[in-house]
């Protein structure tokens, strides 16, 4: 009888304990930070920049970033929902999260129950660009130079499912042209095609197209958002909206991931921590000079960035249904 009671209150001490404990020494050991994509290219960029951030938000806490690309950033999500709930392997994902349902006819993994939702991060802008020959000297002419040359128009892209993918299509559907898709193994090879004249055009993010703009190596024929970015390299530069594009409003949105029925005490935790390093003024410096605008809405809370995912599901679907551009 009094081992029994004994027990009971061992047992039910260590459940009350468990919670406690798994956040009160949270984190005990470095963390891994998956990115979709290889190293050096935008969401990349933003990872390492934000695991620095975090690094001086919890101390001396080590944070390897790990690049697990490929499939459209599906292996990398894939790990990370396959991984420990502890709270020591997160995904940093961009919006092909939420266009891989469309793209792929079958995910080894469920976007919206496989991940714990942690806030996102930062929203980068796009940029259209031409290469440095290309006649058209601003939008209208492209536009004219476009319609003049229909089925001769090379528009790159890094990859299916890539944010310069994404923005080809629903700049194809705005325009009204169907143009030849070049699908590369990155940003810098569609870019370096791009700076040769093998291709015509690319939409992609403002961290990968600022440094050619202000150096002037590229045509540029506008921002995709629906304002003008304040970034100095790009302040001048109209939007697709002014330009005659009407309602064209694309950016390429970041968030942070971690596997599902991960404690609720580690998860208060990496929201507290993701708070104080989008604050951080070094992390703020780095995204504004790149053009990109860090999340200070109610997107931090992690019911509103399931929320905000689950709207981009439905949105992302009907265009690429639309499109009818498939992975497998």
């Amino acid at each position: 009888m009094f081992a029994i009671a004994g027990i009971s209150r061992l047992l039910l001490t260590a459940a009350l304990a468990l919670p406690l404990a798994a956040g009160a020494d949270y984190p005990a050991r470095p963390i891994t930070l998956v990115v979709p994509f290889a190293a050096g290219g935008p969401t990349d960029r933003v990872a390492r920049d934000l695991a620095d951030a975090m690094r001086r938000a919890m101390g001396a806490v080590s944070i390897t970033i790990e690049n697990v690309a490929g499939a459209g950033g599906t292996l990398a999500a894939t790990r990370v929902a396959r991984a420990g709930n502890d709270g020591y392997t997160l995904l940093l994902a961009h919006i092909g999260l939420s266009t891989a349902p469309a793209l792929y006819r079958s995910l080894p993994y469920d976007t919206l129950n496989d991940f714990a939702y942690l806030g996102m991060i930062v929203e980068v802008p796009m940029t259209l660009i031409g290469r440095p020959t290309l006649p058209a000297e601003d939008f209208a002419e492209l536009r004219t130079w476009l319609s003049q040359n229909k089925g001769r128009v090379n528009l790159a892209n890094a990859g299916l499912g890539a944010a310069s993918h994404l923005c080809g299509l629903i700049f194809q559907q705005s325009v009204g042209v169907n143009m030849n898709t070049v699908s590369y193994k990155g940003t810098a090879p569609a870019l370096a095609d791009l700076l040769a004249g093998h291709v015509d055009l690319l939409c992609d993010q403002t961290t990968n197209t600022s440094g050619q703009i202000e150096a002037g190596r590229v045509k540029v024929y506008g921002v995709t958002t629906a304002r003008r970015l304040v970034a100095p390299s790009l302040a001048g530069l109209p939007t697709l909206d002014e330009a005659g594009l009407k309602g064209f409003n694309v950016s390429i949105w970041h968030g942070l991931y971690a596997p599902k029925e991960t404690p609720a005490p580690v998860l208060a935790k990496l929201n507290d921590v993701l708070r104080q390093a989008l604050q951080d003024p070094e992390f703020v410096r780095r995204q504004e000079a790149l053009g990109a605008v860090v999340i200070s809405d109610n997107r931090l809370e992690p019911a509103e960035h399931k929320r905000f995912v689950a709207t981009q599901l439905r949105k992302w679907a009907e265009v690429i249904k639309a499109a009818g551009q498939y992975a497998d």
